[in-house]
């Protein structure tokens, strides 16, 4: 009997110790899956969307950036759309939620939000949906053409060393 309860005990601590290992894996997971790149802009960081857009996705996305806005001096943030395929847009009517409030609380802390990389698939369904969030939205083609709007926003140039 002493030795079933020993090893039992033993069973019990090893599966407490692999759930808090698991725990640790999913918040590294869920930190690495939302990189925020800094730019060659001061201030400004890229947000690259990939994969499936989510709640879940979201509820993950807004607390991080939240967070670096506030810590990093963050006064832009560029969504990059250009990795999601109209299949890959589970709800637009979510999209558009979250966009509202991921925006809206940037904005509360002092950050703009640009977004870039809509596909004109995209772009087609995010018109027929009518969301109306989308008339509030800056946005651009591409990456390289939102750094070149808030260059000449905040009068900064390139210079070629020789």
């Amino acid at each position: 009997m002493s030795d079933y309860k020993n090893e039992m005990e033993l069973l019990r601590e090893e599966n407490k110790r692999l759930t808090d290992r698991i725990s640790e894996l999913e918040n590294l997971v869920r930190k690495v899956s939302i990189p925020i790149i800094p730019s060659v802009i001061p201030g400004v960081v890229l947000i690259p969307i990939a994969g499936e857009v989510s709640v879940s996705r979201f509820d993950l996305i807004i607390p991080q950036l939240l967070e670096h806005a506030g810590a990093d001096e963050i006064d832009t943030a560029i969504i990059d759309f250009t990795a999601i395929s109209v299949e890959g847009l589970v709800d637009l009517t979510i999209l558009g939620h979250y966009l509202i409030n991921l925006t809206s609380s940037l904005r509360l802390v002092g950050c703009k939000v640009l977004v870039v990389g809509i596909s004109p698939g995209f772009a087609l369904e995010l018109t027929k949906s009518q969301l109306q969030f989308i008339k509030e939205l800056r946005t651009f083609s591409t990456f390289k053409s939102a750094l070149q709007y808030l260059m000449k926003e905040k009068r900064l140039s390139l210079t070629k060393i020789i």
